[in-house]
């Protein structure tokens, strides 16, 4: 989940005309068993665009494809590169795409509460527990300094930026520590990468930082992890799969699209928490995002992806309320519509519970 990397999505692109809401199925006494074992195949190919830049939150969107998941139902799907979500957002909400990846941020929130239509549809990143992808790493010098969270108490902490997922788990654990603000010297560093020298050369003390960073730091001696995210802050919805109005109404196609998507993420948790195809899917991970390096995949704490889909949607809530209580948020949300779980619970009554 690099910062950038959730935000930073990429130029519009047109949806074209085969997503229309008259693909239907083909009857099931004319044809075989899908391969897809579930769902037969849209009648007409559809094409599906997805704003996603290579983050490793877009795994089950990656591995979908590259198995034929999509293909399965007929779909095939281009991935669309935007300048930055504030681009994204409205392109979303106007049909021009049809999924893309959301962070959780004050500006995010904002473009909801003040018009900009897009739906909230699925997991997309969360720390698993004592396993966390996006966690606090402290230097080197502070290891036998600090030992508990409350030990954070003067210390110089860098995060890449407040109202957004980062502020919010950083406060968080200052809640959990028993800190304030006023205990601690909040050190702003946006750039994940410029932590790494940072926190060595003892300019900071801590940092949140990120996978693969915080793994390739720890091979190269600049700090080690200290504690779990998930410590005090066990439900944190990190990055949701959204949804155009447009593509929802869509029901065909939209469920079809889910299910495929479902897949491609089981596979992932098959792989990297059930060791099972992990080469395969290490190598579509090495395709298709900036971590390269297929040894780094088995050293890395992975994005967690739930199989079922499910959301922490009061966490959604809370971190909106957050950014509220701060001044952050203009406007109101009514997170009955915009939150929508109801394509994976669809999709989950074709394909089926995932289980553990």
């Amino acid at each position: 989940m690099k910062k950038a990397g959730w935000i930073s999505i990429l130029s519009v692109v047109l949806v074209i005309g085969a997503c229309s809401q008259k693909e239907a199925e083909k009857p099931a006494s004319n044809q075989e068993k899908p391969v897809s074992g579930d769902l037969t195949p849209l009648d007409k190919p559809a094409k599906i665009y997805i704003a996603e830049d290579g983050a490793a939150s877009g795994a089950g969107f990656y591995i979908a494809k590259e198995k034929g998941y999509f293909e399965d139902y007929n779909i095939s799907v281009e991935f669309a590169d935007f300048a930055n979500s504030d681009d994204m957002l409205p392109a979303l909400a106007a049909g021009e795409v049809d999924i893309a990846g959301g962070v959780s941020t004050a500006s995010f929130f904002n473009a909801i509460a003040q018009g900009i239509d897009v739906r909230i549809i699925a997991d997309k990143g969360h720390n698993m527990p004592g396993k966390s992808y996006f966690s606090f790493v402290i230097g080197n010098h502070m290891v036998d300094e600090i030992k508990e969270y409350s030990d954070f108490k003067g210390k110089k902490i860098a995060v890449s930026s407040r109202n957004s997922i980062d502020g919010y788990i950083y406060e968080e654990m200052l809640k959990h520590a028993g800190l304030t603000e006023e205990d601690v010297e909040y050190v702003h560093i946006a750039d994940f990468g410029a932590m790494l020298g940072a926190i060595d050369s003892g300019t900071i003390d801590a940092a949140l930082n990120i996978e693969p960073l915080i793994a390739q730091g720890i091979h190269q001696g600049f700090h080690v992890r200290f504690g779990d995210a998930t410590d005090y802050a066990p439900e944190s919805q990190i990055a949701m799969v959204l949804a155009s109005p447009k593509f929802m109404a869509n029901e065909e196609l939209s469920l079809r699209f889910m299910a495929a998507y479902l897949k491609g993420v089981r596979d992932y948790n098959d792989a990297f928490f059930k060791d099972q195809g992990k080469d395969e899917v290490i190598d579509i991970m090495v395709k298709h995002t900036a971590l390269k390096d297929p040894e780094l995949w088995e050293r890395v704490f992975v994005t967690g992806l739930d199989p079922n889909g499910k959301m922490f949607i009061e966490d959604i809530k809370k971190q909106y309320e957050t950014y509220k209580a701060n001044g952050a948020i203009r406007g109101e949300i009514d997170f009955d519509k915009s939150v929508d779980p109801s394509l994976v619970e669809r999709a989950i009554k074709e394909i089926g519970l995932y289980e553990e």
